[in-house]
């Protein structure tokens, strides 16, 4: 499968992870079944891992996935994301992606390395935390 993912329903976090040659029907698809799954309920915030991708989008594939977000929107909440892309080529589409995408999210950032987009979603989320109205 070359799209996975879990959630870490305590942390609120889905890991997604990407491998080999993606294709957009599979993409899709993905979001799909994000948008079926009780556990996406939630807001949730994202690791995007396409460090072992070894397809590159075009740039109307990254505006289809785009689209693809607006059209879940109403059932699947995301808050920050971090994308991991290693490949040069594949960093350069995700930039694009990142400011396609900028709307369905708190805040979306390109990594090269997992420990660094890790890093920043923990900073995200505390920052997040820090801002959040005290009840």
């Amino acid at each position: 499968m070359p799209v996975t993912y879990t959630i870490d329903r305590k942390e609120k976090v889905i890991r997604t992870q990407c491998v080999g040659m993606v294709t957009f029907p599979e993409v899709a698809d993905h979001f799909q079944q994000l948008e079926r799954d009780p556990d996406c309920a939630e807001r949730l915030a994202v690791l995007l891992d396409l460090s072992e991708v070894r397809s590159t989008p075009d740039t109307g594939q990254i505006r289809a996935v785009s689209y693809e977000l607006r059209k879940i929107q109403g059932k699947v909440r995301f808050d920050v994301c971090a994308v991991v892309a290693s490949r040069d080529v594949l960093f350069g589409m995700l930039r694009v992606f990142e400011v396609m995408a900028e709307p369905y999210f708190r805040s979306i950032c390109v990594f090269r390395g997992i420990a660094e987009a890790e890093a920043w979603l923990v900073s995200q989320r505390q920052q997040s935390a820090k801002d959040a109205p005290i009840p």
